[in-house]
């Protein structure tokens, strides 16, 4: 589980498989499941936490369903009421934040890092969920 550096809501943290690999498809039957198991369970404990009353659990699979990443993830984002006018404009937004993110990491010739202390600080508190 990661914590994405660019949430859309007050968390947005990321799931992600333990074998890299770029598509949904290229994952074993036993992996598909390993990482829906685990997107379940944190957000069981991610929802209450922060605390949210739904969750929202996205993938993008490949560059033209918006993956700027090249390995697969599952976003999950605790969802509150009014956090969005209109429910599904989550996807809209996690569109959008997602081209922005490979403008910004396309254009970055060096990426500054969140800074260690800032992800300790994170990483212990999720901890204490788990």
């Amino acid at each position: 589980m990661f914590c994405w550096f660019f949430p859309l809501t007050v968390t947005h943290v990321l799931v992600c498989s333990k074998r890299v690999v770029p598509r949904f498809l290229d994952l074993t039957d036993e992996e598909v499941a390993d990482v829906w198991a685990t997107a379940k369970r944190v957000g069981a404990k991610i929802e209450p936490h922060y605390g949210a009353s739904s969750l929202t659990f996205g993938i993008q699979d490949g560059v033209y369903a918006g993956q700027t990443v090249p390995h697969v993830h599952v976003h999950i984002l605790p969802r509150k009421a009014g956090d969005f006018e209109i429910m599904d404009e989550v996807y809209d937004e996690l569109d959008r934040k997602e081209r922005e993110l490979k403008k910004r990491l396309d254009s970055e010739a060096e990426r500054k890092d969140r800074d260690r202390e800032e992800m300790i600080a994170e990483a212990s508190e999720l901890r204490k969920l788990f």
